[in-house]
């Protein structure tokens, strides 16, 4: 697993008929003392994570064994929104009220 942000989505309307419903989102990978890593991910969404927030994201073979991606093509899943976290003692993100 790893953690992302995610910053926007991607609408196709021509695609995979068995990507029908799924909705998709760009997501930031971030490392776990919140700084920005990598390249940009496409994450099919099975939690409702919304632009903004802080996501744990599998890819991979991995990525097709939630139920809403199981025997879908696809290689990145947003499968919790997380709270917050905390590394060697120090809080690194604490998701906001407001969000």
């Amino acid at each position: 697993m790893m953690i992302a942000q995610v910053i926007g989505t991607v609408v196709a309307t021509q695609k995979e008929s068995t990507l029908e419903g799924l909705r998709l989102l760009v997501c930031q990978p971030i490392s776990a003392d919140g700084e920005k890593v990598g390249s940009t991910v496409v994450a099919a969404d099975a939690v409702g994570a919304g632009v903004g927030e802080m996501i744990l994201y599998a890819s991979g073979s991995s990525a097709r064994q939630t139920i809403a991606t199981q025997n879908r093509p696809v290689d990145a899943v947003a499968m919790a929104i997380v709270d917050n976290w905390e590394v060697d003692g120090e809080t690194k993100y604490l998701k906001s009220e407001d969000a």
